[in-house]
């Protein structure tokens, strides 16, 4: 038992009583609050708002820039400084919402990719960073999930009960903390309620089938207005899919290949047995076997609105179960290079059970027309465990528990000067116990202080923010503690004397303290098919960018256009040494510069506008570069993606076609294999049978209709992990 852990980790009766605590004091806070009738203006419209003009407004928009604020930045008007920057409401998040993980969502975004690793498991990937560099949030703090460790760890959200999605590509280290040095994605729920719905009762249901996973997906959420100002929130979920169809071989060509030979080798040896089974594994098609997942949510939250001033907590419950697929003729590892050979084809099925209890605060206490308008309080608490099977034993099982909070003052926007500061502070207890437990049980805790301002009325406008951020990592078993001060900081110009048009340029210096995995691992690593070794005297990362955008409309259009370039001191990654412990390569955490650049574009226009009909077309591109100082590529770099749709939008009925292209990738280094070229065809029809409830739409879609095999760059499995095959979809959503 960790002991540290039951010492310095709060339990859950006691967080969770303390936020009902907090909730049930809040109101004390807010005497000063304005009038109950002013409430609505200081939110966004509910999700499935029975107000057909809302919903119009959802319908029509696009996930680029229009002219609002798109993404959720306390005290300014336009997040100028994340110049990438996107966000999918509702609409989007049913058409994409092919699996249950956020990372296969946000794919088609430009500059965003996934790593793929398994159906069940799949976060994205910004502008070619991952892991470490790339933070998940829940309206504003961490998931608290264990994902950003290892890509066969699934991340704690489910797609289809959110109310919408912020994607910040660029270092959003400044508003979320060194782990977003490449961006961050933040979930807006409503778990907490914000808002009186304007029906006594509120429902938004949602449910779908697939032909591809033979998936069977169901949500729903109850927003019932228990008094004039306080609401209760209730939603659950549920998915369950079988393993996924895929449109030819699972492996690679070079890796089948390598099998076949392999199997002629052991033949010549007299291993028949051994022979068959590296054929059967070269000849598998079809199907990728162990890919099926199985989870359920269930979250409750009570809200209180008294004026302008809200306040609420929440619990929930995030459970899930699915299959990590391990590559052909490499059974799972058994902790002291034995191969695993019981079961069916030789190998035993690895799966992951994986269970979060989570409870969240919020505040949002009105302050009158003084310096300061509002303060914002956000406090999330989680208990994490997941377990790895092998077969029906216990591998590894892996274990955290973590607190984050955050206090935001915004300044009130009468003046020439707008923004807000705070702080945030965050702890991490980490325990893993088992054969692959390859990261020694740690601790980690981080407190910052940072301030966003926007200054300027006209043509010009200037925008700038700071962090300070002070991070202490120690592994208790290994006797080291290792204390980081990093600063961020950024500037940016902004001219939107153009009708219609923003054009600007940031410069900024992120920092990053390394994480427990980079400093302490020591151990083999299935996921990433390595024996991990990490180095407790690594410094900071720190990277300096420079990003120029122009963005807004072209008539009825709308586009965005960002290049960016990030140079990398000490960059941390993963090298092959050459060695081997375990029967696996070893690789060893290092440090050395980096140089980043690309870019990104969307554009929407309405080829067709008229009164009843609008054609519109969707264009978007992305591209990455990244070497290291002595030459060779960074790995899992995606490549060149463009993707080419058009949308006929009725009252009742929109159509899609979407082409999307994938350029091979062939700069590789080490043990890294490089991907063919490829392009997916899909279609999609929406439609909104009820007239005066623009909510209810229901949808059909086919993707990759040509049955193709795809393989993302970014995933660790994508030499026997291929894209999801041909895949006819439909789904309902409802809100009344």
């Amino acid at each position: 038992m960790n002991m540290s852990k039951l010492s310095l980790a709060p339990s859950r009766l006691a967080l969770a009583a303390g936020l009902a605590l907090a909730a049930t004091a809040a109101p004390a806070l807010a005497d000063d609050a304005a009038p109950a009738d002013s409430a609505s203006t200081a939110e966004q419209p509910a999700t499935g708002s029975t107000n057909p003009a809302v919903e119009d407004d959802l319908h029509n928009r696009q996930a680029s820039y229009d002219g609002t604020i798109i993404v959720s930045a306390a005290g300014v008007k336009e997040l100028d400084l994340l110049a990438g920057t996107s966000v999918l409401e509702i609409k989007d998040i049913q058409r994409d919402a092919a699996t249950g993980q956020i990372g296969d969502l946000l794919a088609k975004i430009p500059g965003v990719s996934a790593t793929s690793f398994a159906p069940g498991s799949s976060r994205p990937v910004l502008r070619g960073q991952q892991g470490e560099r790339v933070r998940v949030l829940v309206d504003g703090v961490g998931t608290s999930d264990v994902s950003n460790t290892s890509v066969d760890h699934a991340t704690t959200i489910e797609p289809i009960t959110v109310e919408r999605i912020e994607v910040l590509r660029g270092p959003a280290v400044l508003l979320y903390g060194s782990q977003a040095i490449g961006g961050a994605v933040n979930v807006i729920d409503k778990r907490i309620p914000t808002r009186v719905p304007d029906e006594d009762l509120h429902f938004d249901g949602f449910a779908g089938i697939d032909s591809a996973s033979n998936l069977r997906t169901a949500a729903g959420s109850v927003d019932i207005g228990l008094t004039s100002n306080l609401v209760l929130h209730v939603d659950g979920s549920w998915r369950k899919t079988s393993d996924i169809d895929i449109g030819g071989f699972q492996v690679a060509p070079a890796l089948r290949a390598d099998l076949l030979a392999d199997a002629a080798e052991e033949e010549a040896e007299g291993e028949l047995e051994e022979a068959a089974e590296l054929r059967e594994a070269a000849g598998q098609r079809g199907t990728v076997p162990n890919t099926a997942m199985d989870s359920w949510t269930i979250n409750a939250g009570l809200g209180v609105i008294l004026g302008e001033s809200t306040f609420g907590a929440s619990l929930g419950w995030y459970e899930t179960s699915y299959g990590v697929p391990t590559r052909p003729g490499a059974g799972h590892h058994a902790g002291e290079g034995e191969i695993e050979a019981e079961g069916e084809g030789g190998e035993e099925n690895v799966t992951i059970g994986l269970n979060q209890f989570r409870a969240d605060f919020k505040g949002d206490v009105y302050l009158g027309e003084g310096a300061f308008e509002r303060l914002k309080l956000r406090v999330g608490y989680s208990d994490y465990t997941h377990t790895e099977f092998e077969g029906a034993e216990v591998g590894t099982v892996f274990d955290s528990t973590s607190v984050e909070a955050r206090a935001e003052l915004v300044q009130n926007a009468g003046g020439t000067l707008r923004g807000s500061s705070g702080l945030q502070y965050s702890h991490r207890d980490f325990f893993a116990v088992g054969a692959e437990a390859y990261i020694p049980p740690n601790l980690t805790d981080q407190f910052a202080v940072f301030t966003l301002q926007e200054y300027g009325t006209g043509p010009f406008q200037i925008e700038a923010a700071a962090r300070a951020e002070f991070t202490k990592v120690e592994a208790q078993t290994l006797g080291i503690e290792n204390d980081y001060e990093t600063f961020s900081g950024a500037l940016g110009v902004v001219y939107e004397g153009i009708e219609g048009i923003r054009v600007g340029l940031n410069g900024s210096r992120a920092e990053r303290a390394p994480s427990a995995e980079e400093l302490f691992s020591d151990g083999p690593h299935i996921a990433t098919q390595a024996y991990e070794i990490g180095d407790p005297d690594l410094t900071t990362e720190r990277a300096w960018g420079l990003e120029a955008y122009a963005r807004g409309t072209i008539g009825k259009g709308t586009f965005n256009l960002t290049a960016y370039r990030q140079w990398f001191d000490n960059y941390i990654f993963l090298e092959e040494t050459g060695a081997e412990e375990d029967d696996l390569p070893v690789f060893q955490y290092l440090q050395q510069n980096a140089d980043f650049w690309g870019f990104e574009a969307d554009l929407n226009y309405p080829v067709i506008d008229t009164e009843g009909f609008r054609l519109v077309s969707d264009l978007r591109a992305s591209y990455i570069e990244a070497e290291l100082a002595d030459g060779t590529a960074v790995p899992r770099i995606p490549p060149l993606s463009l993707l080419g749709a058009l949308e006929a939008q009725t009252g009742a009925v929109d159509l899609r076609g979407e082409v999307q292209w994938f350029d091979k990738q062939d700069r590789v280094v080490g043990v890294e294999t490089p991907t063919d070229s490829f392009t997916l065809v899909n279609a999609l029809v929406a439609w909104r049978p009820l007239k005066d409830n623009q909510n209810v739409t229901l949808q059909v879609s086919a993707d990759n209709i040509f049955d193709v095999t795809g393989r993302r760059h970014a995933s660790f499995t994508k030499d026997f992990v291929p894209l999801i095959g041909r895949n006819i979809r439909a789904s309902v959503r409802l809100s009344f």
